[in-house]
């Protein structure tokens, strides 16, 4: 079964389709956004080399032509020289305004391509189709497409939001349990930031969904698509709410960028890790109830996720320089660095009033630990 999520953005409408077999009915799904029977595809080389074929025959079922471009795995192409790479191929491959362009892989792939389609001829169409589930529930929705740069994750890019989103349930059953799991982190967060009754089921749920159950994946794709569309209508360039999507993310970044941006640390695995963190604050600070981080930590723990600093692996830096760290993320303004914390679990809220020695004290606790 096939089901759609609408974003109706006014001028910027768009469905968010989500069920298994989307990746073989691509052709059918998209032809009707073309002004010409051509798109441009780009992808990376594990994606490609599992799903490409599949798509570019799907694609030429409805005499949609293509052309394919691959760029390596990993966080580190979502940099200055792959951004500029993929730029400049679509300009060679004579992608004009009109034309679609194929985000094909995970966040990284999404990402990159959503930012290059944004600023292509100052602005081309481009339709996700997301092969993660990190992907799936969080970042091929809203239109936030960027790069990193050595100064921190995501400081650079565009808010452009795509045509459409294919999410196929069943190209997860591609993925290592570690990337499964990993985009769990950004299912569960839904979860603790406005959804208590989506954080009841994944308790009990979460082993089947991780398990392969294809209904509860495609429930808690869709559950999870559902609730960043509704905030994304409210707010699309995070001037409020949409900040609320950032839970467990300034600690995250922060990590990230220690950790060089690597296998070491996952962005799922990091969002978890944050997630927990920032519930232990919310604690700390007497803001929500003492159960709730413990309620947070035995989901993440229970479903095989990383939940604290001694699960990322190698050295890490000391309190005072993570802090730093969060310093130059993007939610920081005039200064001041802003958390978003829980009231309880399923009502988030954003905050710059946290002490700097509380935030320092938690991470120095948790760094003594591993």
């Amino acid at each position: 079964m096939i089901e759609t999520v609408s974003v109706p953005l006014e001028g910027r409408e768009y469905e968010v389709r989500i069920g298994e077999g989307l990746l073989e009915r691509a052709g059918a799904e998209i032809a009707p956004l073309l002004k010409r029977s051509r798109v441009a595809i780009v992808s990376d080389e594990t994606v490609a080399a599992a799903h490409l074929a599949t798509l570019q025959a799907a694609l030429k079922s409805e005499g949609i032509e293509s052309v394919a471009m691959t760029l390596p795995a990993g966080e580190g192409t979502k940099s200055w020289p792959y951004f500029s790479q993929t730029v400049e191929w679509l300009l060679e491959a004579k992608v004009e305004r009109r034309d679609v362009v194929i985000a094909l892989g995970g966040g990284v792939i999404g990402d990159l391509v959503g930012f290059a389609a944004a600023v292509l001829r100052r602005g081309v169409r481009f339709v996700q189709i997301p092969t993660s589930l990190l992907a799936q529930v969080d970042s091929s929705v809203g239109g936030k497409t960027g790069i990193n740069t050595a100064q921190g994750k995501n400081l650079v890019g565009s808010f452009h939001q795509p045509a459409r989103v294919l999410a196929d349930i069943g190209v997860l059953g591609t993925l290592t349990p570690r990337d499964f799991r990993a985009g769990m982190g950004e299912v569960v967060k839904y979860g603790m930031l406005g959804d208590a009754g989506f954080f009841d089921w994944l308790e009990q749920n979460a082993a089947a969904v991780i398990g392969g159950d294809v209904a509860a994946r495609q429930y808690a794709v869709k559950r999870s698509v559902e609730m960043k569309a509704e905030i994304v209508l409210r707010d699309e360039t995070e001037q409020g709410d949409r900040a609320l999507l950032n839970l467990g993310h300034t600690f995250c970044h922060a990590f990230e960028k220690a950790t060089g941006y690597g296998d070491r640390l996952l962005h799922g695995e990091g969002v978890a890790i944050g997630c927990a963190l920032a519930f232990e604050l919310s604690s700390r600070l007497g803001l929500c109830p003492q159960e709730d981080p413990s309620r947070v930590r035995a989901l993440l723990k229970d479903a095989g996720m990383r939940c604290d600093l001694k699960d990322i692996p190698g050295d890490l830096p000391d309190a005072e320089h993570l802090l730093d760290l969060m310093g130059q993320d993007k939610k920081v303004i005039d200064g001041q660095l802003r958390f978003i914390l829980a009231r309880r679990i399923g009502e988030a809220f954003v905050t710059s009033d946290v002490p700097r020695e509380t935030v320092r004290a938690l991470l120095a606790e948790q760094l003594a630990g591993r």
